[in-house]
């Protein structure tokens, strides 16, 4: 699929826009694992993903990470392309968590369109309100939800994206992405495991009890 059908509004834009975007454009691949953008020392522009799955997240003085949010295909990331945006204070880190196909669009061109086309600047001002809606909510869960109902979601909400009751993934990982210590998520799963809801085994977690972790998550 070309990159013209990755934007809603690509109809919307001019023909020298289009030709702008398509031009300058430049598709990559990186493997799991890759740093693609780390606050302010780097700024690639904006990634438009066409297959893969990147993690967008903050680290805290201590090392600590919470993810903010994850993109899939048909995303766009517009954080990668921080240092054209004055108004960000702080600073987002984000990597590849499986191999990952992307075009990337440079700052100057994401720049030009956005002074220039009313449509695009629109639209990726959508994509920005989206992505601080995602970060506010995070907020409100680790304000006002407890810790058990914090992971029972994200178990879920990774059963889903991985389309398997058995999820392949580290305590130290988990605790990664709920901004938490390692023993907490460990002890936490031990609990759930003794309430039926999961079977833990050497590198995997299987829910066997998806109602009862459903539950706890709406609780």
């Amino acid at each position: 699929m070309a990159l013209s059908e990755y934007f809603p509004i690509y109809d919307k834009l001019t023909k020298q826009e289009q030709e702008l975007l398509c031009n300058h454009a430049t598709k990559r691949t990186v493997p799991a694992g890759t740093l693609l953008h780390n606050g302010d020392a780097t700024c690639m522009g904006i990634l438009v993903i066409r297959e893969g799955q990147l993690r967008a997240f903050l680290t805290s003085d201590e090392g600590r990470e919470i993810t903010l949010y994850r993109l899939f295909a048909r995303d766009i990331c517009l954080f990668s392309a921080s240092c054209v945006m004055n108004s960000i204070q702080f600073e987002i880190t984000i990597t590849a968590e499986k191999e990952t196909e992307f075009w990337i669009i440079p700052p100057y061109i994401y720049k030009n369109l956005t002074d220039n086309s009313l449509a695009f600047s629109n639209y990726t001002n959508q994509i920005m309100a989206t992505r601080f809606t995602d970060i506010m909510w995070l907020m409100e869960q680790i304000q006002w939800k407890s810790f058990d109902k914090r992971l029972a979601h994200f178990l879920l909400e990774e059963c889903a994206i991985e389309g398997t009751s058995v999820l392949k993934i580290t305590h130290e990982k988990i605790a990664a992405h709920l901004g938490s210590a390692r023993e907490v998520v460990t002890r936490m799963l031990k609990y759930f495991q003794a309430e039926g809801m999961v079977q833990l085994t050497r590198g995997a977690i299987e829910i066997v009890n998806e109602e009862k972790l459903e539950q706890l998550a709406d609780a």
